[in-house]
């Protein structure tokens, strides 16, 4: 018996011996090329909502209770999970570094802490992304022991996933928006006086278009003696063929239950009051295109939602400032989680 205990203890020592020799941390590197904008990429990793689109814990545990906490995206932006398979654990951002790196920490604070992150850079018109995670098992020999089994485990899931991480970022919009200069708001409704307007899209043909809807209304409201209450506005309405239909309108203010409009086609209504997203474009009205692209790009990473017609506000006068310098507000109504 005391031969027996001997080799067991003997045993024992040598797991501890060769445990302490174990590398004390685990660490996993995946990387792939993706033919779409940085930006993209970096809106479908710093949001955990984004992350489950390509990376979803129900795809191995299906009646796993999945809770998403904190802000939308970005710093402190949390996923909770508890399952059968795939345990219980939490998930923080800690760092967002926009279109660079994100980077976040797995039970953050309790024994078995790890963390991963992204880093996302350019190689010509694709992005390269690098997708790391660490744990740091310190003296813990069994865990020394663990990570033996589970880096080769989490490798393979971490290759699944950027490759479905590369997948689902190429069927987005290619525009680069990350020079967009963006403003998550609540605006309250105006009241306006509008004028429905068609025109072929190209721009000569807008301008006049609004030109005439504008002097229409300008006049409309001096017949009222109603007052401008903003800059000039066109909501966007459909594009049917070659046919852009639109709102030319002006906010104003005066309007009673006197105020008339029979026999114009000018009339009275209000616009959207709620959540939007708000970009300022600098420069010409010929470039507004490109702007909404990015917008379109920019809404379409980030999984945010429309809810009705964007319209643009003409903050600045054509024939007071230079065409560079032109300041337009755009809009989009949007739904907010």
């Amino acid at each position: 018996m005391q031969k027996f205990l001997y080799g067991v203890g003997a045993f024992i020592a040598l797991l501890i011996i060769v445990g302490l020799a174990l590398p004390s941390a685990s660490r996993v590197e995946v990387s792939t090329v993706i033919d779409a904008q940085p930006a993209t990429v970096f809106a479908l990793v710093n949001d955990f909502r984004r992350v489950n689109l390509w990376a979803p814990r129900s795809a191995t545990d299906p009646n796993a209770r999945v809770v998403f906490s904190g802000p939308t995206r970005g710093v402190g932006a949390t996923v909770t999970w508890d399952g059968v398979v795939i345990g219980s654990g939490t998930q923080t951002i800690t760092e967002s570094r926009p279109f660079e790196q994100v980077s976040t920490a797995i039970n953050p604070g309790e024994f078995g802490e790890a963390r991963t992150w992204f880093k996302i850079g350019s190689a010509g018109d694709d992005a390269t992304v690098i997708w790391g995670f660490e744990h740091d098992y310190g003296f813990n020999i069994v865990g020394r022991y663990a990570s033996l089994l589970l880096t080769g485990v989490i490798r393979r899931e971490y290759e699944s996933g950027i490759a479905a991480l590369k997948e689902l970022a190429e069927t987005l919009p290619r525009t680069d928006f990350s020079d967009l200069q963006i403003e998550h708001i609540v605006v309250d409704p105006q009241q306006i006086a509008y004028l429905p307007t068609t025109s072929t899209p190209e721009p000569a043909a807008i301008s006049e278009a609004m030109g005439r809807a504008y002097f229409e209304i300008l006049s409309f409201i001096d017949e009222q003696g109603l007052a401008e209450a903003g800059a000039p506005i066109s909501i966007s309405r459909s594009f049917v063929g070659a046919e852009l239909r639109f709102d030319a309108a002006i906010p104003v203010r005066g309007v009673t239950d006197a105020t008339s409009h029979d026999g114009t086609l000018v009339k009275l209504g209000s616009t959207y009051g709620g959540p939007v997203i708000r970009i300022q474009h600098i420069g010409s009205y010929r470039t507004l295109g490109l702007t909404h692209r990015k917008i379109a790009a920019y809404l379409a990473a980030l999984g945010i939602e429309r809810q009705g017609d964007a319209w643009e506000s003409y903050a600045s006068d054509p024939t007071k400032v230079d065409e560079s310098e032109l300041l337009t507000y755009v809009y989009y109504p949007i739904r907010t989680l």
